[in-house]
C-alpha cells in the first residue's frame, strides 16, 4: 500500500473506532475496553503528529477521559457504585487510576467462593496487569505530546498500585505475580503468572521514571523500590514463547530497552540481549510461519498484528543502534541483524489483513475493534513506539 493510501486508511479506521465504540459523536452508550483503547490513544496522539489537525489530539484526551471515567468505576450492573479506587467522587476524580482500571469485558466478574471455569473466565471482566502497562505506557505518551505532567502523574500511580497488588509472595519466599485480579484488586481470580508480566512491569515503570526524570522534574510517585522488585522477579525467567502477539510483546520490551541506553541509562544486565534472543527463537520455532499458511478463518488478526508491530520496533533499534554503535554491543546487533532478516514477515502480515476480503470472515468481526485499532497500529506504528 502507498503511503497516502495508508494514512488514509488509519485515518478513516480510527474515526470508525470513534464513532463505533461512542467515543464520538455524544449520544451513543460508549463501549471501552484497555487494551484496544490504550492502542487507539497512541494512534489518534500519530495522526496528530502527521496531520496537526487537533481533531486527534482531542480525541485522544477524550478518549482518556472516558476510559477514566468508565472502567476506573465500578460497573452498572454491579452493586458497588463509584471509583474502585473507592475514593469520593472529587479526590477520585483527581487520582482516577490508583484503583487500577477494568479490563471492560462484557460479564461481571466471577464471584467470591464461585468456582472457576477456564474458558467463561476469559469473557468475565477484573484487571490484567499486562493491559494496565499498556494503559501506563499510552498515558505516558499523552504526557509526552502535550507537555501535562498530570497524566505521568496518571500513569505513574497506576503502576504503583498494579505492583502492590498483582505482586505476592510465593511459598518459597520468592515474590511472583499473578494473572488476573479482581475489579477492587482484593483478591486474586486467576493465580498463574503470565509469562512477560514481570518483564513488562519492569521496563514499563524504568521507562516512566525515565521520562518523568527527563521531562517533568521528578513528577509522580517514585517506582525504585517496584524497579528492584521487578527486576528480581525477572532473573532467571524464560521470555521465549512461539505466540506471535507475545514476540510482538517482546520486541516492543526490547524497544523500550534499547532507548535507554543512548541516554547512558543501561543498567548491565544483559537484559536486551535475553529479550532479543527469546524473540529470535520464537521467530525460527516455525510454528509462528505455520499459522501464517492458513485461510483467514482460522487466524486472529490481533494476535498477528501484534508480531507486525513489533517488527517494526526491530527496524528503529536497528537505526538507533547504527546512530550509536558505541553503545550497544555486538551480541545486540547481531541478534537485531538476525531478526531483521525476518522483517517481510510483518509486511505480509499487514497485506494480509489490508485485503478486504480476509475481513470479511467471523474471527474478525468478532474482535472487530481490537483488529482494527491494531492494524492502523500496525501501518502508523510511531505513535506507539517512538518514545
Amino acid at each position: 500500500m502507498e503511503p497516502d493510501a495508508s494514512e488514509r486508511f488509519v485515518r478513516v479506521s480510527m474515526i470508525d473506532f470513534a464513532e463505533s465504540t461512542g467515543l464520538f459523536p455524544e449520544g451513543k452508550t460508549p463501549r471501552r475496553y484497555l487494551w484496544t483503547d490504550a492502542f487507539a490513544v497512541c494512534n489518534f496522539l500519530e495522526l496528530f503528529r502527521r496531520t496537526g489537525e487537533a481533531q486527534y489530539r482531542d480525541l485522544a484526551l477524550l478518549l482518556v477521559e472516558q476510559v477514566h471515567s468508565i472502567l476506573g468505576r465500578h460497573r452498572t450492573d454491579d452493586s458497588r457504585e463509584g471509583w474502585i479506587s473507592g475514593l469520593g467522587e472529587t479526590e477520585g476524580a483527581r487520582h482516577p487510576t490508583i484503583g487500577g482500571l477494568r479490563i471492560g469485558k462484557a460479564m461481571n466478574e466471577r464471584g467470591q467462593g464461585e468456582p472457576i471455569d477456564d474458558h467463561l473466565e476469559w469473557e468475565r471482566d477484573g484487571q490484567y496487569f499486562h493491559y494496565l502497562t499498556k494503559w501506563m505506557h499510552a498515558l505516558g505518551r499523552v504526557a509526552r505530546v502535550t507537555g501535562e505532567p498530570v497524566y505521568q502523574v496518571w500513569a505513574m500511580e497506576l503502576a504503583k498500585t498494579a505492583h502492590a497488588r498483582f505482586v505476592r509472595p510465593s511459598p518459597g519466599g520468592r515474590k511472583r505475580m499473578v494473572w488476573k485480579m479482581s475489579i477492587d484488586l482484593s483478591r486474586p481470580l486467576v493465580p498463574s503468572t503470565g509469562q512477560h508480566d514481570p518483564l513488562d512491569g519492569l521496563v514499563t515503570c524504568r521507562q516512566l521514571r525515565q521520562a518523568a526524570e527527563r521531562d517533568f522534574e521528578g513528577a509522580g510517585p517514585d517506582l525504585s523500590g517496584e524497579i528492584a522488585e521487578m527486576a528480581q522477579i525477572c532473573r532467571g525467567m524464560n521470555w521465549a514463547t512461539d505466540d506471535p502477539l507475545g514476540i510482538g510483546g517482546l520486541l516492543f520490551d526490547a524497544c523500550r530497552t534499547a532507548r535507554w541506553m543512548p541516554g547512558g541509562s543501561s543498567d548491565g544486565s544483559g537484559l536486551l540481549e535475553d529479550i532479543l534472543k527469546s524473540s529470535l527463537a520464537g521467530l525460527e520455532s516455525g510454528a509462528v510461519a505455520h499459522s501464517f499458511s492458513l485461510p483467514a478463518s482460522y487466524r486472529l488478526a490481533f494476535r498477528e498484528l501484534g508480531l507486525s508491530i513489533g517488527m517494526k520496533a526491530v527496524e528503529r533499534m536497528n537505526g538507533w543502534m547504527d546512530n550509536s554503535p558505541k553503545v550497544f554491543g555486538n551480541e545486540a546487533r547481531s541478534l537485531v541483524a538476525a531478526l531483521l532478516e525476518h522483517a517481510e514477515m510483518g509486511k505480509r502480515i499487514d497485506e494480509f489483513w489490508l485485503e478486504s476480503s480476509n475481513r470479511q470472515v467471523e474471527s474478525w468481526a468478532a474482535h472487530r475493534d481490537i483488529n482494527l485499532v491494531m492494524l492502523a497500529t500496525s501501518l502508523a506504528p510511531d505513535g506507539f513506539l517512538v518514545l
